[in-house]
């Protein structure tokens, strides 16, 4: 597959790219700063792009398969970034006229989940309120997602971790895991690169979980 990686000098989209090019796929890595992007290997190319300029952008995402984004604030100072720089790249995606677009968003934009305990409950309210300009980012970013063309899916992992790929956690399409506290950024692109193809996670935001 011909895959475009916004955000691909993050921890989530640096191990998208690298997993999707040990699959074999050719990847198109969109970045601001190619110094620091230091992946390397057969099928990459790695493209320097303004992200606020869809016009710029265009040629990154035409005859795409699939485009992957891990776009999104690092620290709650960046709180913003994701909804803005994600509306350039659907305009960029209408425009080419690709479609389909998988996004990282974050767990507490899910459902509660049914039997969560207090404890959980709990962790999730003070989560929620010391991040709530991040995630209130998100979920403008996630209406966007709803009112465009794409077919999109908008991955919801909980706590990130900096541990290896196991390929072995819960995903809920449409829902959150039960007591699903933490995963790790490479079992997030794990899971985005298995749902390009899975048509029961279009239009969707889908919970994923250890």
């Amino acid at each position: 597959m011909k895959l475009a990686v916004f955000g691909a000098t993050g921890g989530i989209g640096q191990e998208i790219v690298r997993q999707a090019l040990d699959a074999g796929h050719e990847v198109t890595a969109v970045v601001r700063d190619p110094a620091r992007f230091t992946l390397t290997g057969p099928g990459l190319t790695v493209f320097r792009a303004d992200l606020t300029d869809p016009d710029a952008l265009r040629p990154a995402v035409t005859g795409a398969h699939a485009v992957l984004s891990g776009l999104g604030a690092r620290s709650r100072a960046d709180a913003g970034i994701a909804a803005r720089l994600t509306r350039t790249v659907l305009r960029a995606m209408e425009s080419a006229g690709a479609r389909r677009l998988l996004v990282v968003s974050a767990a507490p934009l899910g459902p509660v989940p049914a039997g969560q305990g207090v404890a959980d409950r709990a962790m999730l309210a003070i989560v929620n309120a010391v991040l709530k300009d991040v995630y209130a980012d998100l979920r403008v970013m996630e209406a966007d997602l709803a009112a465009s063309a794409t077919d999109w899916t908008s991955v919801r992992p909980p706590k990130l971790t900096h541990k290896p790929v196991t390929g072995r956690y819960r995903r809920v399409v449409g829902g959150t895991p039960p007591r699903g506290r933490s995963l790790a950024r490479a079992d997030v692109a794990h899971a985005m690169l298995a749902m390009i193809d899975d048509t029961s996670t279009l239009k969707q935001g889908v919970g994923v979980a250890y």
